[in-house]
C-alpha cells in the first residue's frame, strides 16, 4: 500500500528566464531519448502524421520525434514563453526535422489547438505541474482522435522529503542549484501511481495504463477509445 506524504502545489508555469535557461541548457538527452524509445516500443507500429506534445519546454522531444519519424509534424505547446524562445534556435538549427515542429504558445485548457485531429498525444513531466490534473486528462481525450497514441510520462511522489532529498542527490547533485530546487520541489507536487489511476477512471480514460519505469519515473500509456 503507498505511504507519501500530502501532495506540495509547485507554481504551473516556469515563467523565470534563469529557471527556464538553466533548464533548457541542462542534458536531458538521455531521458529524452528514453521517452522516444518507450514511445516507439509502446508503438512499434505508429503511422501517424500529426502529434501534439503538452508542455514542451524548449521542444526537445518534440524534435526527437521529429527526427525518429521523418512523416511526423509535431506541435509542442508550452505556457511559458521563455521556455520556448530558448527552443526556437534550436529548431532553426535542426534543419528538415526543425522544419516539421511548431511550437505554441498557450494553457491548457485555453490553447486553440486542432480537436481530435492528432495521431499521438504525448506529455513529459506537465502533469505535476497542474494544479488540477483533469486538465491534462480533458486534453488528451479532446485532442487525440480515436485510436491515437497517448504516452505521458512524470516524476512519482517520494515517501517523505528525505527521500526526495535523496533523489535529488543521486540523480541531479552536480546540476545548478535553481535546477536541483526545481526538481526537489516536483517530487512533492508529483503524484502517485494509484492517484493517476483514479485520474483516469475519473476522466473515462481506463484504457490508458500505469507503469512504473523508475525509481522516480511513471508512464501512462495505451490508446484512445475507437
Amino acid at each position: 500500500m503507498e505511504s507519501h506524504i500530502a501532495r506540495i502545489l509547485e507554481p504551473e508555469l516556469m515563467e523565470d528566464e534563469e529557471q527556464a535557461n538553466a533548464y533548457a541548457e541542462a542534458d536531458f538527452s538521455e531521458s529524452n531519448t528514453l521517452f522516444v524509445d518507450l514511445f516507439q516500443e509502446n508503438f512499434p507500429d505508429f503511422d501517424g502524421v500529426r502529434a501534439v506534445d503538452m508542455g514542451c519546454g524548449p521542444g526537445d522531444i518534440a524534435l526527437r520525434m521529429a527526427r525518429r519519424y521523418d512523416f511526423l509534424h509535431m506541435d509542442g505547446v508550452d505556457g511559458s514563453a521563455a521556455m520556448l524562445s530558448f527552443g526556437r534556435p534550436a529548431l532553426a538549427a535542426a534543419g528538415e526535422p526543425g522544419t516539421r515542429v511548431r511550437l505554441v504558445h498557450g494553457i491548457f485548457p485555453g490553447v486553440e489547438l486542432a480537436v481530435g485531429q492528432y495521431d499521438a498525444v504525448i506529455s513529459n513531466s506537465l502533469l505535476h505541474h497542474l494544479h488540477q490534473p483533469q486538465v491534462m486528462w480533458s486534453a488528451v481525450r479532446k485532442l487525440g482522435r480515436a485510436g491515437a497514441s497517448v504516452l505521458i510520462m512524470d516524476l512519482k511522489r517520494t515517501r517523505d522529503e528525505e527521500h526526495a532529498r535523496e533523489i535529488v542527490a543521486t540523480y541531479a547533485g552536480n546540476e545548478p542549484e535553481v535546477l536541483q530546487v526545481d526538481f526537489y520541489n516536483s517530487l512533492l507536487a508529483a503524484f502517485t501511481p494509484s492517484e493517476i489511476k483514479l485520474q483516469l477512471e475519473e476522466a473515462g480514460l481506463d484504457g490508458l495504463s500505469v507503469v512504473e519505469v523508475s525509481d522516480r519515473h511513471l508512464v501512462v500509456t495505451g490508446r484512445l477509445a475507437l
